[in-house]
């Protein structure tokens, strides 16, 4: 009986050790999700907050081209105001290299309108097509495409051939790259670009 009566005691006390056990596992386990969703709710609140941010600054460098470009055409006064090629080629690959493609592609786009005929032309085509290749590959190859085909004189030439056989490449169509790879080195065979399709050429395709 005494024995009996001492494992009974044991139960007894086992059971209230593993009730106080569950409440404070039931309190850590409220107070980890409580915690959870401050987490979510930070998280949420930076991913606003950086998305207004970009916002901010794309709209800051679209502000800038639109005030440069201000009164341009209405009077000689109006007319220096307009930034100069070099500066709106330098405002859009600013904005690239920042991580805001719309506010560099209205600078650049800008450029290409004002001075159509200006040296940087080629150069603003080239970064225009960059501004595009994260997000629409088929502006981009028209961007690249005008450059190799208006300016094939021109530096930014065997570059913009080479990712036009980049882009051949991801999408499958391996006939379209090695044609691409195959122009950069029959076209511009001392080119930096040449040596890279060379290595395409041999390697993938």
């Amino acid at each position: 009986m005494a024995l009996l009566g001492a494992v009974q005691d044991s139960l007894t006390a086992q059971q209230r050790w593993l009730t106080v056990m569950r409440g404070d596992m039931r309190s850590d386990l409220t107070e980890i999700q409580r915690q959870l969703v401050q987490v979510q709710e930070l998280t949420g609140q930076s991913q606003q907050r950086l998305s207004e941010l970009r916002n901010q600054i794309e709209r800051r460098g679209q502000q800038m081209v639109v005030a440069g470009a201000a009164g341009a055409g209405e009077d000689t006064a109006g007319a220096e105001a307009l930034p100069s090629a070099d500066q709106l080629l330098e405002l859009g690959v600013q904005q690239l290299r920042r991580g805001s493609p719309q506010a560099a592609r209205a600078a650049l786009q800008q450029l290409l309108q004002a001075y159509p005929t200006h040296a940087r032309v080629p150069d603003a085509l080239y970064f225009l097509g960059e501004s595009w290749a994260g997000s629409n590959t088929d502006s981009a190859a028209a961007a690249y495409d005008s450059v190799v085909r208006a300016y094939p004189r021109s530096t930014r030439a065997p570059t913009a051939l080479y990712k036009l056989g980049l882009m051949a490449e991801r999408r499958g169509d391996r006939a379209a790259a090695r044609g691409y790879y195959e122009r950069v080195l029959n076209d511009y065979p001392r080119s930096d670009e040449a040596v890279l399709a060379r290595e395409k050429l041999k390697s993938t395709l």
